[in-house]
Parts: C-alpha cells; sequence; structure tokens
C-alpha cells in the first residue's frame, strides 16, 4: 500500500496541530516553577498594599481637589483611607469614620481583612484565567522554538528508567517530551519538569504536537508491541531523519520494528533473561553492568570525539577503555581489524569513570 493510502485508510485526525495555543492547554503542558501557597499569597497582598499606596499618594497630590464631610483638608491619612475604600470597592456608606483613631483601625485592620476575602474569593478564578493564559503563551513560544529534542512515548517503568538514564548523562529536563494517555504517568512527568503531551502516539497529529518533525531523537517505550510497532511507522514517516529507539517484549516482533523503520530495537525480554541467567552463575557480571548502565554513579558507557593526537594509533592503547569504534555511523567492535588506526572522523565507545 502506498504512504499516502495508508495514511488516509488509517484516518488520521490533522486537525491538533492547527489549533491555537489556548486550544491546547492541558493536552501540551510546559514544566514551570512551583512556589508555596504562602508565598502566592504573599506576593498578592503586596502587589494590593502597593496598589493601596499609589492610589493615596495620586490622591494627596490632588489633596486641594478633594473634602470630606466636616469640611477641612486632608491629611496623608485621610488618604489613604480614601485610597482603601475606593480600592476595595465599598464605597461610602450611611456609617463614615471621622476620627483620626477610627479611620486608622479602618485602614490597618478592616481594609487588610478585606482584601483577604477578596484574595479566598476571586483568587481562585483569577489564579485559573492567568495560568491559562500563561500555559498558552509558553506552548505558543515552545512549539516556535523546540529542535532537536528527544520524544519519548510512554511513561511506563521502560520510559521513565530511560529518561533517567538520559538525566544521569546530563540531559536538561526541558529537551524532552512525553508522550501518553495515562494522566496519572503525565502528572509525575510533569513533577520531574518534562514537557508532557497527552494523546495517542499513533496519530501522526500527537506526535507533530510533540515536535516529532523536529526531534533528534524519539524512544518508542509503549506497553504493547503491535502499539509500539504502529507508533514507529507513524514516527518514521514524519521525522525521517530522527534516531528512532524501539523497545518490544518479544524477539519474534523485532523485525517489523526494523522494517517500520526503528534504528535500533531493544528486547526487553530476552534481555532481561540474560541478567537472570547470568545472575545465577555470575552475579558479579549482572552488578557490573548494572553499574555500567547506571549513569550517575560508578563507571558508564560513553562516547566521545577522537583527540588530535589520538589518530592513527590503536584504540587498545588508550588510556580510556575503548569497547568499540562508530566509523561512519557504524559501531565497530574493537578486535575488528578495521580500527586498528584510529581515523579522524571516528567517535570511541568507552568506559567513562563518573566520579562520583
Amino acid at each position: 500500500m502506498a504512504r499516502g493510502s495508508w495514511r488516509r485508510a488509517r484516518r488520521l485526525d490533522e486537525r491538533l496541530t492547527v489549533q491555537p495555543s489556548y486550544a491546547l492547554v492541558g493536552v501540551l503542558r510546559i514544566p514551570q516553577g512551583q512556589a508555596s501557597p504562602a508565598r502566592i499569597i504573599s506576593r498578592r497582598v503586596a502587589i494590593a498594599l502597593v496598589a493601596l499606596l499609589a492610589g493615596a499618594i495620586t490622591v494627596y497630590v490632588d489633596r486641594d481637589g478633594y473634602h470630606d464631610s466636616q469640611g477641612d483638608s486632608l491629611s496623608f491619612l485621610d488618604c489613604v483611607y480614601y485610597s482603601a475604600v475606593t480600592l476595595s470597592t465599598t464605597g461610602y456608606g450611611d456609617i463614615t469614620p471621622v476620627s483620626e483613631a477610627a479611620r486608622a483601625a479602618n485602614v490597618l485592620i478592616i481594609t487588610p481583612l478585606r482584601i483577604a476575602f477578596l484574595i479566598l474569593l476571586v483568587g481562585t478564578t483569577l489564579e485559573v484565567v492567568t495560568e491559562t493564559s500563561r500555559q498558552a503563551l509558553k506552548i505558543q513560544r515552545w512549539r516556535s522554538r523546540v529542535r532537536n529534542h528527544t520524544v519519548v512515548i510512554g511513561y511506563g517503568t521502560k520510559g521513565k528508567t530511560a529518561i533517567s538514564a538520559m538525566l544521569g548523562d546530563e540531559v536538561v529536563p526541558g529537551e524532552i517530551v512525553v508522550v501518553d494517555t495515562e494522566q496519572a504517568a503525565l502528572e509525575r512527568a510533569a513533577a520531574a519538569g518534562l514537557v508532557t503531551v497527552h494523546g495517542d502516539a499513533t496519530k501522526s497529529d500527537v506526535l507533530r504536537l510533540a515536535g516529532a518533525q523536529h526531534a533528534a531523537s524519539i524512544i518508542v517505550a509503549a506497553s504493547r508491541d503491535d502499539t509500539a510497532a504502529l507508533v514507529t511507522l507513524t514516527a518514521r514517516e514524519i521525522s525521517p531523519k530522527a534516531q528512532i529507539v524501539a523497545s518490544i517484549r518479544e524477539a519474534e516482533n523485532q523485525h517489523l520494528l526494523e522494517q517500520s523503520g526503528a534504528d535500533s530495537v531493544v528486547v526487553s525480554s530476552e534481555t532481561a533473561g540474560r541478567l537472570l541467567g547470568l545472575a545465577t552463575t555470575t552475579p558479579s557480571v549482572v552488578q557490573m553492568i548494572e553499574d555500567l548502565l547506571t549513569p550517575d554513579a560508578g563507571l558508564a558507557i560513553a562516547e566521545r570525539e577522537v583527540e588530535p593526537s589520538e589518530i592513527g594509533g590503536s584504540p587498545r592503547h588508550l588510556r580510556d577503555i575503548v569497547l568499540g569504534v562508530v566509523r561512519g555511523g557504524q559501531l565497530l567492535r574493537i578486535g575488528a581489524p578495521e580500527v586498528d588506526a584510529i581515523e579522524a572522523n571516528d567517535r570511541l565507545l568507552y568506559i567513562r569513570n563518573t566520579g562520583h
């Protein structure tokens, strides 16, 4: 089936990415710093007090244009009182404080209580509106700037572990986008500072919303092999140049993922089985493998460029323990005759001491 026919047969929803930013709030979520409730309330009270002071100064500058019911000229306290009852929308009632002490009590006690009441009554609604506007602006800016990031499909055990490894390798959380259908999983991802997209990754519009067309790499960590194959096929169609790594449960499905466009396929059941087998006879080997796969402690497998002084030499004689050489995008084992001499454009796969 031709690619265009396959696309029409699947009836993909192409309407999501053309939605305005405010319509995507709740679907696409950009992480932001969290402030404590006490800090939020303190900031609101401070803003209210600044507004009160600004109003009082404004009235005081033009105090000759005002008069009170007693016909006396206005003091600064009178101006503060006038500003307080005006900004709080209280207006002028049938009971009006006339003494200095009464007006001071109104400013220092009644007005702060009135402001606190307004915060409790209106604050939640204003916060929701403000948060929606803020998220819409952040979504618009993010969509226009996102490039060379990593899209992770699924935030289950495999996806979460993959992201932990990336973060341990000093990848910025904001450069990782998680796509999942489970809201609880997305909440955990957002709490970790990751960008999240709520939707089905088998739909091309959801992947476009995650910026897959501009991604450097895409990790497919779906819970089902058939879902992984369909996601990989969709991802490869919209992102021909991205590095796609997929995880599956059964080895018999590996060729399906490769035909769908995956650059690398990890068979989780076989990998776990090998480790279990090794653990029965040589548990220290399993411990060493776990150490190598944990980038934030002990030893780690890393990749680096060749230094000018290393060109022409043998990778066996370097200060680092070299496991292989990446040449022309292909991995060559250390024992291959082609890597007896290091070339300028090679990259070395080596064991790095994290120093922790």
